[in-house]
């Protein structure tokens, strides 16, 4: 059975692509976008595909339209707010904006009973595998850091990959050595205390899009996972999969590992 999409934030890049995604899955049918930035812009445009209709201005048109499953890539207060209204009208949600934080999935878990919702800081398979290989890492090593390098328009930081990389490794292990730093010459050179006290640095460079370089350390060796998505079209495969394993997992779901089954 085919299932019915609407897209959040059709206008933005990840947004845009996810038009683009389900408008040439056989299992998806787009059946609106809707984006206040861009209201009016035609769906052809926006997908390259010969798909009916044009960018709303509110949630109300994926009522309207039937939308089974409603993707969000937006802003973290816009998302809050698309979530709520996803709920409210039974609408099952998949998730790619970051930034959310404990209180949040506290009220999506409240609020998700007469649909279900997915929730990813990273829909790219191999981000996923790269969290599972820091994860079995961890206890065979005393040390350890992450980088995580986005582009210059990511407003959060640190991404929510790498704070949740952080947090499955220090859930494997609490052995982790003391930062040996006395000095700070310039704030902030030492990254951000995660899960662990596992240090986090984050880059933002015109060029990249992103990518995250988890380095572990212990007596006369390193190990070093990298994984780097060089476009945007590399989430495109977590995403589908997501929006066609929503309607079957009830309630709150939250990263992409639940459906690799790793």
């Amino acid at each position: 059975m085919t299932i019915s999409v609407g897209v959040f934030g059709a206008g933005g890049r990840m947004g845009s692509e996810v038009c683009r995604a389900v408008a040439v899955d056989p299992d998806l049918e787009l059946v609106t976008a809707v984006d206040p930035f861009h209201a009016g812009i035609d769906l052809r445009q926006v997908t390259g595909a010969d798909v009916a209709g044009q960018v709303a201005r509110d949630a109300d048109a994926l009522a309207q339209a039937g939308a089974q499953v409603a993707v969000d890539f937006t802003t973290l207060e816009a998302a809050r707010e698309n979530l709520r209204w996803c709920a409210r009208n039974g609408v099952h949600a998949v998730v790619g904006t970051t930034g959310f934080v404990d209180d949040d999935y506290r009220e999506l878990t409240r609020h998700f009973t007469s649909s279900n919702c997915f929730v990813a800081p990273n829909f790219a398979i191999g981000a996923v595998l790269m969290m599972r290989f820091a994860e079995l890492a961890a206890p065979w090593f005393q040390t350890a850091e992450i980088v995580e390098l986005h582009h210059d328009r990511k407003i959060d930081a640190p991404s929510g990959t790498a704070v949740l990389t952080a947090a499955r490794m220090a859930a494997a292990s609490d052995e982790w050595g003391d930062d040996p730093t006395e000095t700070v010459v310039l704030e902030g050179a030492r990254g951000g205390a995660a899960s662990g006290g596992i240090r986090i640095h984050s880059v933002r460079l015109r060029g990249l899009v992103a990518h995250q370089e988890v380095l572990l350390g212990t007596t006369g060796q390193t190990l070093a996972l990298r994984h780097d998505s060089y476009d945007r079209a590399s989430f495109m495969p977590g995403v589908m999969l997501a929006v066609k394993a929503v309607p079957e997992r009830p309630g709150l779901t939250v990263g992409l590992d639940a459906l690799l089954e790793i």
